[in-house]
């Protein structure tokens, strides 16, 4: 018998803290066997010892590293005898700043684990979602996938990225049975949004800081639907539809707020 025991499975990545915590609780909660993956190990201890060594399987994974990538993904189709009913392509960092004074190495990094990581855990994962009715791949794009957002101009191009790759699956996958979706959050509280944007967010509206876990029960949603975008709070989905017919004029309101200042040369 395996260890999930029969139970569904979601696979987890960028586990240990912010949105993949909160959705590893809310899966657990809900009677799901839990994979979990990240490189912060203190982390990753602490999710085990919550969750109950029965009940998940948590590992140290470095997404860019497709090779060991390929063994976690087999050690967890192990333990729910080859079935993946939920993956959710989650790990992400953030770095920023003028692109013309990003460091090359930062922009490369951003690239490497937003996107490529997302593509190459996917391209793993298919045989498993193929093989599970009722399937969902899921992924993290950004409210910075609606207009790029000027300061995390290499960040917002991986998650317009996400978006689309999300879109293009969704049909590429559907006479499979497997769906494919993504949330688009906004400002929420999670360890990768600086401090002083956290500080200095307002307290209503679309970019309001809000709960991971409300990207949680995004994702819960999601596996109960046939959605493809999910944003996280809802309000921006209007403003998608603003920036689909508007680009420039969002562009003009943008610059005109200050939102990106910085001295020019």
């Amino acid at each position: 018998m395996s260890k999930a025991n029969g139970r569904k499975a979601i696979f987890i990545t960028g586990a240990a803290s912010g949105m993949g915590l909160e959705t590893a609780r809310l899966f657990h909660e809900k009677g799901w066997f839990v994979g979990g993956v990240d490189v912060n190990e203190a982390g990753l201890d602490a999710l085990r010892t919550e969750l109950g060594a029965e009940n998940c399987l948590i590992s140290r994974l470095d997404v860019t590293d497709r090779e060991a990538y390929r063994a976690t993904l087999a050690a967890f189709a192990q333990a729910t005898d080859g079935k993946l009913d939920l993956m959710f392509n989650n790990a992400g960092i953030g770095r920023g700043g003028p692109y013309e004074d990003m460091p090359w190495e930062d922009a490369m990094a951003v690239i490497n684990i937003n996107l490529v990581a997302v593509l190459s855990g996917i391209h793993l994962a298919i045989p498993l979602l193929k093989a599970t009715p009722g399937s969902l791949c899921f992924s993290t794009s950004s409210s910075s996938a609606i207009f790029g957002m000027a300061g995390i101009a290499v960040y917002s191009a991986t998650k317009h990225a996400v978006k689309g790759f999300t879109e293009a699956l969704s049909v590429e996958l559907k006479p499979f049975g497997v769906r494919v979706a993504d949330t688009l959050p906004g400002m929420i509280d999670t360890p990768i949004l600086p401090d002083e944007a956290k500080a200095n967010a307002p307290t209503e509206g679309m970019w309001r800081l809000t709960p991971p876990r409300e990207v949680a029960e995004a994702v819960w949603a999601a596996y109960h639907t046939d959605k493809i975008h999910w944003y996280v709070p809802t309000e921006l989905e209007a403003f998608d539809l603003v920036v689909t017919q508007h680009p420039e004029m969002v562009r003009d309101q943008m610059a005109a707020s200050g939102m990106f200042n910085r001295s020019q040369p």
